[in-house]
């Protein structure tokens, strides 16, 4: 694997039903970090499964932003089960379970593992990403307007942290500086962040069960973010990382994003980012626009289901006839699988496309503008899904215009991009996928890079949650400043 792509672990998921499936799912730790590592920012997301906004947000945090100064270690998956079944939690509100949870509770090792990685040395903050119903507003003006909602706010448990060593960090203070900066870029004023103090020292018994407050009371600064649940995920997700982005400059912490931060910009970053490889890259898949059933997919006989996902919210859940592909709590296609022994013999194909010679690698994608052909090999049989000749022998050496090929069989909706299947004798040797649009740009494995078409983090760590990196320890000043 490419240094481009190496934090993504390859997610084994044994065919199994999918109740048990799913219950195999666990969240996923990735380190930002550049060569100065302080300060340490911590983030969570989709700790309630049905809350999209915060989880998606902090998947592009892993996959689109490059950390320039300082680190930000993000869970983005937190409740994955929940996540994929559209639970705020499958096993109870995982947000309730931090001040008291008995051994037996299905979800006791996952608190364990959170709390270990709030209690790490390096982490000064802590951000817990949630959509919350309505709007918050300190006076009652309606039912959807008032201090009983959520949405938009940042919430802190109470008005400053004192610290042993050091100032105190005024977390009121803070959380009103970032509501402010978040509020010269909304998209109507009655969107308007707000700060709301839960003030849970003072009795506020439900919140003092929450991950926030538990991260405050062992001395670390930490604040909830919540958008409305009155707008889409990619509107909410929009609110997120502005107000990601504002806790980030004020730590200190410099980043780059690789996508424009508008409504549009962080859509597209979403939807478009929906790709996996199966079996260090025999088969790759774009299935952001995917048919709702894709079949006869040439997976490994007798082998557990390996692949590589391009974001961390991308799952699959195995059925009796089918395996889901998930994208967070969407589900974005079905698979129908025929299982083949696998061939290694080679690594990829020569194709003519729209006439010039290339060699192609299994698991790219290339753009062809009007035809290509498979250049024939001694031995191997081609398969163009969808395509259909007279007579007996394999597709290679055949002229293949879009128009020749059935629809219907394309992996995307729009009938552009088709599958191309190189077998020797009755094993798969790999697959290299065709996508007839003049205007797209080539996707999935390059000629060079061989990696995801994102930008990913060179310096980012596969480093999972129970692997934590120690750093010396520090002093008790305040990264926020005075």
């Amino acid at each position: 694997m490419t240094a481009l792509v190496r934090w993504f672990a390859v997610w084994i998921l044994l065919l199994l039903p999918a109740a048990a499936a799913a219950s195999n799912l666990e969240f996923s730790l990735h380190k930002l970090e550049s060569e100065q590592a302080h300060p340490t920012l911590l983030v969570f997301g989709g700790i309630q499964g049905d809350e999209p906004g915060g989880f998606n947000a902090a998947s592009l945090l892993v996959t689109h932003y490059e950390i320039q100064k300082g680190s930000v270690w993000v869970v983005p998956n937190l409740n994955f089960v929940s996540i994929v079944r559209k639970s705020r939690g499958v096993h109870g509100d995982l947000n309730r379970k931090f001040s008291d949870i008995e051994e037996s509770d299905p979800e006791y090792a996952t608190i364990q593992k959170i709390k270990s990685l709030i209690l790490s040395k390096p982490v000064e903050a802590v951000l817990n990403l949630h959509d919350g119903s309505g709007f918050y507003r300190h006076t009652y003006q309606d039912a959807l307007h008032s201090p009983h909602r959520w949405g938009q706010s940042i919430i802190i448990d109470q008005e400053r942290l004192e610290k042993a060593n050091g100032p105190a960090v005024e977390l009121e203070q803070i959380a009103a500086s970032i509501a402010n900066e978040v509020n010269q870029a909304l998209l109507s004023e009655e969107h308007a962040y707000r700060v709301k103090n839960t003030r849970t020292r003072d009795g506020n018994i439900e919140m003092s069960k929450t991950l926030t407050y538990f991260a405050v009371c062992n001395k670390k600064a930490a604040f909830g973010l919540e958008a409305s649940k009155s707008f889409p995920t990619h509107v909410r997700t929009y609110y997120h990382l502005l107000a990601m982005e504002s806790f980030m400059r004020r730590m200190g912490i410099r980043f780059h994003r690789r996508f424009p931060l508008g409504i549009s910009g962080v859509k597209e970053a979403i939807d478009k980012n929906v790709q996996l490889a199966f079996y260090d890259h025999k088969i790759f898949l774009d299935v952001w626009n995917a048919r709702n059933r894709l079949r006869y997919l040439p997976l490994k006989k007798n082998a557990p289901l390996e692949f590589t996902p391009s974001n961390p919210l991308i799952a699959l859940v195995a059925s009796d006839q089918a395996i889901g592909i998930f994208h967070g709590n969407r589900r974005v296609t079905n698979l129908y699988p025929q299982y083949f022994d696998y061939d290694s013999s080679i690594e990829g194909i020569s194709i003519h496309i729209d006439g010039h010679p290339r060699q192609v690698d299994f698991g790219e994608v290339v753009r062809v503008d009007r035809s290509f052909r498979i250049t024939p090999r001694m031995g191997y049989r081609v398969n163009v899904i969808g395509f259909r000749k007279e007579g007996p022998g394999g597709e290679a050496g055949i002229e293949i215009h879009h128009e020749d090929i059935e629809k219907r069989f394309s992996i995307d909706t729009d009938g552009s991009l088709f599958r191309v299947e190189v077998y020797r004798q009755d094993r798969f040797s790999g697959m290299v996928l065709v996508h007839f649009d003049k205007e797209a740009a080539s996707l999935g494995r390059t000629a060079s890079g061989k990696s995801f078409p994102f930008a990913s983090h060179p310096q980012a760590s596969p480093t999972g949650p129970t692997r934590l990196r120690s750093l010396e320890p520090r002093g008790e000043s305040s990264v926020f400043g005075r």
